[in-house]
């Protein structure tokens, strides 16, 4: 049976254990059948992988990477509060990601889609979802990338 276990397994991704809240917020909340994480920054081993902003000192291919690593933390969080039961999973309804960028840069979406790819192979076929993704000035600790999602849930 193809499974969430199985596809991490396939595409090499060991999940961090979920990073805690730095701020008043809490990483998951749940409402009715709907999961709501946290954005979450692209940390690999509790630091940044990269800092900077898009269009000047990171580039789009680092920034798809970064995306990626901020989705891995948000299955993080996710399994964390499932306790390891992916099958409660139902759909992968949004992401949200923000990307620190140089008022010039307009490859966001591109940016987003480290993140967008990543959610559609682990959930297939419940991984296509909606999305936004808007450039800023800046974000958290200099990083280039935050993703958040919405997931409903059984």
């Amino acid at each position: 049976m193809d499974t969430v276990e199985n596809r991490l397994e396939r595409l090499e991704i060991t999940l961090p254990a979920a990073a805690a809240p730095v701020a008043n917020y809490v990483p998951v909340l749940q409402a009715g059948s709907m999961l709501y994480v946290s954005g979450q920054l692209p940390l690999v081993d509790g630091k940044l992988l990269l800092t900077g902003k898009l269009g000047d000192e990171v580039s789009t291919h680092a920034g798809v990477a970064a995306a990626r690593a901020c989705f891995i933390n948000i299955l993080a969080q996710l399994q964390n509060y499932l306790d390891n039961d992916w099958s409660r999973v139902k759909q992968v309804v949004r992401l949200g990601g923000f990307i620190a960028s140089t008022p010039d840069f307009t490859e966001q979406a591109t940016v987003m889609n480290g993140a967008s790819d990543l959610a559609a192979a682990v959930f297939a076929p419940h991984g296509q979802h909606t999305r936004s993704t808007v450039g800023v000035a800046s974000l958290p600790l200099n990083a280039p990338v935050e993703v958040e999602a919405l997931f409903e849930i059984r």
